[in-house]
């Protein structure tokens, strides 16, 4: 198995950045030899790393084992009521507390996403950095700290909503109305359009659910 460069992160970050990337999928098991080689760590901080991930709910117990959770249609509609609501009010508050350089890195962010509508993989990576920075933006770091949870969650879902056909246009388009929107200091038209673009991606889910 390849090693990956671990870098200054630890071993729960380093897990955790596998699951968000899909480098590990809801259902497949972890093994604490297997992710130290990969990470070129020892077997400690795998095993602290992994009961704590699953404290969290984001492993789970298969016999012995411990495999990627896995979220049900209930779950995934549960999370995102509350990613919905969280994410509108960030938005809101980055139209009222955002500095012109962090609507600047908005707004190139999705200038340069439009070069990457061809390829849903990395256009997914670089819509989590857009969200994320939505909640710098934000600047109430308990906000921050409650997104960082939820988006954690989205991880377990196995597909990205991004990848169904047409959506990667839509969602460019509705990330420039949430930054204009923004730059406007229009808070409410803020909230509106993130609320929006969470509920279009919702759909698109339940889309890609019941076709599976």
């Amino acid at each position: 198995m390849a090693q990956v460069k671990s870098t200054n992160k630890d071993a729960y970050t380093l897990i955790l950045e596998a699951i968000d990337v899909g480098i590990y999928k809801p259902g497949d098991r972890l093994v604490e030899s297997d992710l130290a080689e990969r990470f070129g760590v020892s077997r400690t901080p795998i095993r602290e790393a992994l009961q704590r991930l699953e404290t969290q709910s984001l492993l789970a117990r298969d016999g012995r084992s411990l495999i990627v959770s896995s979220l049900d249609h209930n779950q995934m509609a549960e999370l995102y009521v509350v990613r919905t609501e969280l994410e509108g009010l960030a938005a809101r508050l980055a139209a009222r507390h955002a500095t012109r350089e962090e609507v600047r890195v908005l707004q190139d962010m999705v200038d340069r996403d439009r070069k990457l509508i061809d390829d849903p993989s990395a256009l997914a990576r670089s819509n989590r950095r857009f969200h994320k920075q939505i909640h710098l933006a934000s600047h109430n770091r308990y906000l921050v700290q409650q997104l960082d949870l939820v988006h954690r969650s989205m991880a377990l879902m196995a597909t990205t909503s991004i990848a169904a056909e047409g959506r990667g246009s839509d969602t460019l388009v509705e990330h420039q109305a949430i930054v204009d929107a923004i730059r406007s200091r229009d808070e409410d038209g803020a909230y509106d359009a993130l609320r929006d673009h969470i509920s279009q991606a919702f759909v698109t889910r339940l889309k890609q659910e019941s076709d599976a």
